[in-house]
Order: structure tokens, then C-alpha cells, then sequence
């Protein structure tokens, strides 16, 4: 055999190296078939090599041949005959099988035959529906008591920030219409949030809304904003985006290293300790960041049968109060709160833009080269891309201190918490020439952002004293930053062609052959062959933002008497009770097409509209003493009902970091609704 053959060549080649010692082991005589020399040795005499040969089979001369008995291969659908055939019936059944189209002869029975059919069009399976919820929660309750004397000192209710909180609540809803809107996944919950948008929106535009009619310090409402770009900062029009940085509030203690200490140097200090005392009461970060880029379905062609919805929203709002009181007998330096108040700020940028090509991409107009091939991928049924991120911040830092000098340097840090929320998500999908949406387009970007913050603060001084500390109770910042950029959908949508409706009725019944005028189309110029997606339901990309931050810092400080104050009245005394920060920023960037055509057979809805309002709150409360009376700084921020007559819901997590243990899943959500 063959493979004998190829073995045994192998085996040579493997021992060709010591073929001479093999050929010595193997054969009776020496190599070459010398025998041994005449001064040699006497060898004995070697026994004849003989093999035992025996075979039961009988030797017959090679007789080629070929055993061949034809079958039946009657095309008429009647009983097959099996018998032998004259000549001139065998021609007329090839003739027959040649009339039905057959390619080859069939032979055997008559039902295995199967005529050929029409060529019929090969579709893929297209990519599938991206739903993302996201839900972030902070909850931090730091409210801190220091004494540094040896006296006695009343405990303080702090409840009435959390009254005070909710009630800041009540009044952004307003200004924050869609923050009740609920998580869904499916196209009946898309669709009812996109008519309720666009009946809030229709409303707005009959009635020629531009305000809310509010006491707020802005209250600003426009319908169908600017989509050049254009910076909207509380109400007002803007060139440039301000810088976050720049206003950044300085956290004193609170501020991070900018170099990492190198523990392996040692630390020597000849000078004498100080007489100082810094207390950083305030100083907290409370932050909120979610980005958002979709690139699910994106491609050079759009086609949509039925109608687009396209609805872009912004609210934005914020609630502060900073009234602080601080006694007449301290003396407030240049840094005093009514010198650096809170800064406020709402600002919100809507983009629509086209995506520019390179210019290898660019068709050359000397070279008219169109597609003569598709690759096509059906979705039966309706593709859905949601994201949903909703991010809530809960921060009480009510502090109560009675602090003094000690003689030596003292710091004292009982604020500076810091709580981030941070989403990104980044869908990058598939890339197609041509996508064609048989039903509707849901296009829904929608943001809204809340910042909450009670800032009052009390600096006391015990006796009249007059320590000539530096006095720190302002200096806030809330930050609300949105950013929605659509690109794709600038340019006007054209009306649909007729090889559009060839084309998706070609791909409905698995025609092959693409129609007529779909390579021809001027988008294709250039294209070897079209990578072709048909949805042949609805498609709704609905991206929703919600940012809650609330903030509770009020402090209540006192400047105690000290016997080394007197006789040391250089001493340096420095507290700071405001320096807050609360940011919230969300972006969206949306891909709707890569090129700059949309063929639309339905009704177009193209809406936007941004909300923003801010509140500044005169709030004259005063803290209390606890006496014998239960704090309750949960229920009033949780529950609507009067505390007095909650008794059973109050809630104490202790120690206990877990969210969904010591509260309920809906607490925030209930609260904004």
C-alpha cells in the first residue's frame, strides 16, 4: 500500500546514519557480503536460514473488472420499474430531466428528486437589545459633638435640617418635571414617557412659557433651545463653559495632598509650638457624575416607515439657604460669609452635529463605482437601547463644638466628608450602510439634576469674648452641569424613495436581487457592497439621567473663654463651617447616524426644552436642645406625614453601612417624586 511505502522510506531515512550496524543485526552476512578474513577467527558453521510459509488462500491470476447495474430514475411520479431499459426510453427520460432544470442526473427512486427552486436571499441575525438600570446611593449621617472644655453643654436637635431639606424638596419640583418618571424596558413605557414630554413640551409652547412665575432668583424656561452650542447659565445666554476648578472652594484641612508624604523622612521641628486653634467644620464634597456615549445602531443610511420622535430634556434646579449668625463680640476678617457667599449655578448645553468623514472616505467622483453585492441581517420584532441612571446623595454634617484655646497647636477636623457617585457608560455596537426601521423611532435623551443645601451656621462666643478669629460660614459652591449632543439627526430628513420601499419589501420576501435604484443611491457611491440591518418593528433609544445631591451641614460653634487666651493674645483661631461642595454632572452623547441622510415615510416630532430655576432660602430656625424628647432626623425627610404621629417608623441603623438594611429601596425616589 501506499502508506507502507511512505513508512518504510521514513524508517530508511531515520536510520541512515547507522544503516552499516542495522544491515549487520538484521542479515546473516556481513555488511557488503564479505566474509570474514583468512587471518580471523574460525566461526562455526551457521544453520541455513529457512521460513515456514503456509497460505489457505488459492493464487489466481489479476482479472480487472467492473461490476456496474444501473437504477431507476423515472421522473414520472408512477410506479418505478427496476427492469432494464431500451436505449431510446433512456433518451427520452434524460430529456425529460433536462426540461424540469435539473443540474445532474438523479439516480435512484423517483422521490428523491427535488427540482430546484428560486435562489432565495440569506439573512443574518442582527445584533440584539442593550437595556442598562443603574441606581447609586450615598447615605452619610456625620453629625460630630466636641467638647474641649470641662463643662457642661446641652446636646442640639439637628432634626429640623431634615425638615428643612424636604421642604427644599417639595419646592424644585417645580422646576424638575420629569423627575418622577419611572425605569422601564419596554416600547408601551417608552412610549407613554415620550408623550408625556412632548404633551409638557406642546403645552409649554401654546402658552408661550418662559418662566414658572416663581420667586426664585432664576426662573428660566425655553422651548426648542439653541442647538449651535450655546451655554445656558441660569437662565442666561453664554459664550464659553465656565471651568469647575475655578471655583472650587478651598476645603482648608479638608484639602488633599497634592504629593504624597515620603514616610521614610524624618520630620524635625526646632521652632517653638504655637498658640493656634483651626477648626474645619464644613469642607464636604458631595458629587455626582454619570457620562453617557451610545453608538448602538448607527449607520451612513437611515430609513424610518414610520414616525420619529426625537425629544431632548433638561431641568435643572437648586435650593440653598446660608443664613448664618455669628456674635457681634467676633470679629470676622475679609473672609466673612457675607464677603464669600454660596455660588449657585446652573448651566446646560445642547449640541447637534454631523460626523465628519475622513478623507480616505471621500468617493472619487471620476470613479462611479457602486455596490453590486449586500449582506443582509434581519431583527424580527422591536430593538430597544436603554440607559437608565438614577444617582442619589444624602450628606448630614451637623456638627456641635465649644472649642478653645490649648496652648499649642490644634486642629481640629470634624467635616470634610467627601461622597461620589460615578457611572460611565460606553455602548459601542455594530456599524451598518443601511439600517431600515419598519415601524417608529423613539429618540429620547432626557437629564435632570437636583442639589439640595442647608448651610445655616452659629458662631458663638461665651462671655463676650473677643478672640479676633477668622471667621469661615460661606463660601459654597453647587454646580448643575448637562450636556445632551446629538449627532447625526442635524441635518432636514428627506422623504422616502420608492427602491426604499422595494427594498425593505425585497428583504420581507427574501428576494436575492437588490432593486434597481438602491445601489444608485448617491450615499453609496464608492461602496463594493452594502452591509444592510432591517428592524422590522420599533426601535426606541432612550437615555435618562437623574441626579439628586442634598447636603445638611449646619454648625454650631463656640468660642469658650481661656485663661491662656489672656495672657496670650497673639494666639491664631481660624473656623470654617461653610466650603461645601455639591456638583452634579451629566453628559450625553448620542450617535444616531454616521452620515447625513434620513429617509423618513412618517411624521417627524423634533422637540427640546431646558428648565432651570434656583432658590435661595431666608431660613431663621433655631436649633433647640434635645431635653427628653426622641431626635428624629429620619422621618420627616422620609415620610410626609406628621412625625408626631410616626412614632413606628422611626429608623436607627446604628452602625450598620448597609443600605437596604437600615432603609427603604425607595426612599429618595419617594422623596423627589
Amino acid at each position: 500500500m501506499h502508506i507502507e511505502k511512505i513508512s518504510e522510506i521514513i524508517a530508511h531515512f531515520i536510520g541512515l546514519f547507522e544503516m552499516t550496524t542495522d544491515e549487520m543485526r538484521a542479515r546473516i552476512k556481513h555488511a557488503e557480503g564479505q566474509g570474514p578474513d583468512v587471518d580471523g577467527p574460525a566461526l562455526p558453521d551457521q544453520e541455513a536460514f529457512t521460513t515456514a510459509f503456509s497460505s489457505v488462500f488459492q493464487l489466481k491470476d489479476y482479472d480487472p473488472g467492473i461490476a456496474y447495474k444501473s437504477g431507476s430514475y423515472d421522473v414520472d411520479f408512477s410506479p418505478s420499474r427496476h427492469g432494464g431499459r431500451v436505449f431510446e426510453e433512456s433518451l427520452e427520460k434524460l430529456a425529460a430531466i433536462a426540461a424540469k432544470d435539473i443540474p445532474l442526473p438523479h439516480f435512484g427512486s423517483p422521490d428523491d428528486i427535488e427540482l430546484s427552486e428560486e435562489p432565495e436571499l440569506t439573512v443574518h441575525a442582527g445584533p440584539g437589545s442593550s437595556i442598562s438600570h443603574v441606581l447609586q446611593v450615598n447615605v452619610l449621617y456625620d453629625d460630630d459633638y466636641l467638647d474641649m472644655t470641662d463643662g457642661v453643654h446641652a446636646a442640639r436637635d439637628t432634626s429640623f435640617v431634615i425638615e428643612r431639606l424636604a421642604d427644599f424638596s417639595s419646592e424644585a419640583e417645580i422646576f424638575t418635571p420629569f423627575a418622577s418618571l419611572h425605569r422601564t424596558d419596554t416600547y408601551e413605557g417608552a412610549l407613554k414617557i415620550a408623550e408625556d414630554l412632548q404633551t409638557y413640551i406642546q403645552n409649554a409652547k401654546n402658552s408661550d412659557v418662559t418662566s414658572l412665575d416663581t420667586d426664585a432668583t432664576h426662573d428660566f424656561v425655553t422651548v426648542d433651545p439653541e442647538v449651535n452650542g450655546a451655554v445656558y447659565i441660569n437662565g442666561k445666554i453664554e459664550t464659553e463653559i465656565p471651568v469647575l476648578e475655578d471655583f472650587l472652594p478651598d476645603r482648608g484641612l479638608a484639602k488633599p495632598e497634592e504629593e504624597p508624604d515620603d514616610s521614610n523622612s524624618s520630620v524635625e521641628q526646632n521652632d517653638p509650638a504655637g498658640n493656634s486653634l483651626e477648626v474645619t467644620a464644613g469642607a464636604n464634597v458631595v458629587v455626582n457624575i454619570a457620562s453617557v456615549i451610545n453608538t448602538g445602531v448607527i449607520a451612513s443610511v437611515s430609513a424610518v416607515m414610520g414616525n420619529y420622535h426625537q425629544i431632548d430634556a433638561v431641568s435643572q434646579a437648586f435650593v440653598y439657604t446660608d443664613n448664618d449668625e455669628i456674635d457681634a463680640a467676633l470679629r470676622s476678617s475679609g473672609h466673612s460669609a457675607d464677603e464669600a457667599g454660596t455660588i449657585a449655578k446652573n448651566i446646560a448645553v445642547f449640541e447637534q452635529s454631523t460626523f465628519e468623514p475622513s478623507i480616505h472616505a471621500v468617493p472619487d467622483p471620476a470613479d462611479p463605482t457602486f455596490p453590486n453585492s449586500w449582506r443582509v441581517s434581519v431583527i424580527e420584532g422591536d430593538v430597544s437601547f436603554v440607559q437608565w441612571i438614577e444617582q442619589y446623595q444624602f450628606v448630614t454634617d451637623n456638627d456641635t463644638m465649644t472649642v478653645t484655646t490649648s496652648g499649642s497647636e490644634a486642629t481640629v477636623l470634624t467635616g470634610g466628608n467627601t461622597a461620589i457617585n460615578f457611572s460611565s457608560f460606553f455602548q459601542m455596537g455594530l456599524q451598518y450602510d443601511l439600517v431600515i426601521i419598519g415601524g417608529n423611532v423613539l429618540d429620547i435623551n432626557s437629564i435632570t439634576q437636583i442639589s439640595l443645601l442647608y448651610d445655616n451656621d452659629w458662631v458663638r462666643a461665651e462671655d463676650d469674648l473677643d478672640p479676633g478669629a477668622d471667621i469661615q460660614t460661606g463660601n459654597n459652591l453647587i454646580w448643575n452641569f448637562a450636556s445632551i449632543h446629538n449627532v447625526g439627526t442635524g441635518e432636514p430628513f428627506e422623504v422616502m424613495p420608492d427602491y426604499m420601499y422595494e427594498t425593505q419589501k425585497a428583504m420581507e420576501d427574501r428576494d436575492p436581487n437588490m432593486p434597481e435604484g438602491l445601489p444608485f443611491d448617491a450615499n453609496f457611491q464608492g461602496y463594493a457592497g452594502l452591509n444592510v440591518l432591517y428592524i422590522t418593528g420599533n426601535l426606541y433609544d432612550m437615555t435618562i439621567v437623574k441626579q439628586v445631591s442634598i447636603l445638611g451641614d449646619s454648625d454650631d460653634v463656640t468660642q469658650a473663654a481661656s485663661t491662656l487666651l489672656h495672657n496670650n493674645p497673639d494666639a491664631t483661631i481660624t473656623i470654617d463651617t461653610g466650603s461645601n461642595a455639591i456638583v452634579n454632572i451629566a453628559e450625553i452623547v448620542d450617535y444616531d447616524s454616521f452620515g447625513q441622510t434620513t429617509y423618513l415615510a412618517g411624521q417627524l416630532y423634533s422637540d427640546a426644552i431646558l428648565i432651570q430655576g434656583g432658590l435661595v432660602e431666608h431660613d431663621t430656625t433655631q436649633p433647640q436642645s434635645i431635653g427628653d424628647r426622641l431626635a428624629n432626623e429620619v422621618i420627616a425627610f422620609l415620610d410626609d406625614n406628621d412625625p408626631s404621629s410616626s412614632d413606628d417608623a422611626v429608623i436607627n441603623a446604628g452602625n450598620d453601612l448597609s443600605w437596604s438594611a437600615a432603609h427603604p429601596a425607595d426612599v429618595m425616589q419617594a422623596m423627589v417624586a
